[in-house]
């Protein structure tokens, strides 16, 4: 299966009102960044245990690590969660950034150093939401 048939089965597979969100959000992305890599994780780990839920990536950046070892990883997630929706930005490295910047009028959301959290869709501002991913394909850390 492609990575892009599995996007599809996943958004598919969630209740209605969130597969229509799901596909709303994966679209924007796409405007945002036509030409960026896509990514499926399906949330299981080499042993095939669920370790997180599953999440759809965008782009492409290299995380550098303090061993010298490095790992290449999407910059923007999405994944449903029991109680909405997350969006993933792990590519801004200044963990306070997201939060300061976008907090305040994003609407009625959770902001972390790396996570958008919300319900719905309409209990946001997609313009914030949007400028705050194109930050995230931006930065390089």
């Amino acid at each position: 299966m492609t990575t892009q048939e599995q996007i599809t089965e996943y958004i598919n597979s969630q209740p209605e009102s969130k597969q229509s969100d799901m596909q709303t959000l994966h679209n924007i992305i796409l405007e945002i960044n036509p030409e960026g890599k896509l990514w499926f994780l399906d949330g299981k780990n080499d042993e095939g245990k669920v370790v997180s839920n599953p999440n759809i990536g965008y782009g492409f950046y290299t995380i550098h690590y303090t061993d010298g070892k490095t790992r290449e990883f999407y910059q923007i997630g999405i994944s449903a969660n029991k109680t909405g929706i997350s969006v993933y930005i792990l590519s801004i490295s200044d963990k306070a950034y997201l939060a300061e910047t976008y907090g305040k009028e994003i609407g009625k959301a959770s902001v972390t150093g790396y996570c958008i959290r919300f319900k719905a869709l309409k209990d946001i501002n997609i313009e914030i939401l949007k400028a705050a991913v194109k930050d995230g394909f931006e930065a390089q850390n």
